[in-house]
C-alpha cells in the first residue's frame, strides 16, 4: 500500500500494484485529498488514513480497473447506514469530489 499526497511516482504505481495485477484498490479522505493506493482491503488503508488524522466520514473506497482503465467507485467501506446504502459512493457530490482526487493522481494512468 501506498499513500500519497501530491505526485504519484512510477515507483510507487508499481508497488500498488502489487496486491492485484489488473486493479488497484482507492481509498482517499475526500477532504484533505490523500489517497491510499493498493492493499488487499479498503478497510486496512481506511485505518492507516483515520491514524493519520483523517475523519471517517471523508474517508471513500473505490478503484481503478487497469485493463479497461476505468475508475470505479464501489467499496464496502462506502456502505453507512442512513448516509449511503450501497458498496457505491450515491451522493453526486462525494462521488464527484472521489473521481475529481483520483483523476488528478492518476491521469496518466486512465482514459
Amino acid at each position: 500500500m501506498v499513500i500519497v499526497k501530491d505526485k504519484l511516482s512510477e515507483k510507487d504505481f508499481q508497488e500498488a500494484k502489487k496486491d492485484y495485477q489488473s486493479y488497484i484498490k482507492l481509498t482517499i479522505d475526500i477532504e484533505q485529498e490523500i489517497i491510499a493506493l493498493g492493499g488487499e482491503y479498503h478497510a486496512d488503508a481506511e485505518k492507516i488514513l483515520l491514524e493519520s488524522d483523517s475523519q471517517q466520514k471523508n474517508i471513500w473506497g473505490g478503484g481503478l480497473n487497469l485493463e479497461t482503465k476505468q475508475l470505479e467507485a464501489n467499496a464496502i467501506i462506502n456502505i453507512r447506514p442512513g448516509r449511503n446504502e450501497s458498496a457505491e459512493i450515491l451522493e453526486p457530490k462525494i462521488r464527484e469530489k472521489f473521481f475529481e482526487i483520483a483523476k488528478k493522481l492518476l491521469k496518466k494512468y486512465i482514459e
